[in-house]
């Protein structure tokens, strides 16, 4: 996993779909990213631990980078 020079480490994370239906603790996953409407972005330091909450949540989140 290369860091993103240009940013600092960082990276970015869109929430895509909606939290109705998914399960508990992936809604906690979301909201420790600081996310909480649709389409909310946040710019995160990228470490192991941001990209551990990232690929449980997936399907509801885009990164872009």
């Amino acid at each position: 996993m290369a860091k993103n020079e240009a940013t600092g480490g960082t990276v970015k994370v869109r929430l895509v779909k909606g939290l109705r239906g998914s399960q508990a603790k992936h809604r906690l996953s979301v909201k420790a990213l600081g996310l909480g409407k649709l389409n909310d972005v946040r710019e995160l330091k990228d470490s192991p631990q941001v990209r551990g909450l990232i690929n449980k949540v997936h399907y509801l989140v885009q990164v872009e980078e």
